[in-house]
């Protein structure tokens, strides 16, 4: 819609990025603006010490409002894969540096 601000291009709530990982979510842009989802798993990660997927899980179960609908895919610098969502489904891929591939849109694949 003309006028409309979305979550992706938002620092901090749709994309992140710092020393420890990288994060991008999709889903209900106002409920990951509000939640500033991916700078949360980040923080999680500095703050508490938590792991990368332990952070994703925990964003996704406790920091969405409203039954706000989202999902994410983080990356951490030491190349372990993370992805959390609270839908049906989430189509996600990763490719790594050996060459593999992974491709998953039902389920917990990738973790």
């Amino acid at each position: 819609m003309s006028g409309r601000i979305g979550d992706s291009p938002l620092i901090g709530s749709g994309t992140y990025a710092c020393n420890l990982c990288g994060v991008s979510c999709t889903g209900e842009g106002e409920a990951i603006i509000r939640a500033t989802l991916a700078r949360d798993v980040a923080a999680l990660m500095e703050y508490k010490g938590l792991g990368l997927k332990e952070s994703v899980d925990l964003v996704i179960r406790e920091r969405l409002d409203d039954g706000g609908l989202a999902g994410l895919i983080a990356v951490s610098r030491d190349g372990e894969v993370a992805c959390g969502f609270n839908t049906n489904g989430l189509f996600r891929g990763i490719a790594k540096e050996d060459g593999t591939m992974e491709v998953s849109i039902w389920g917990q694949g990738l973790n």
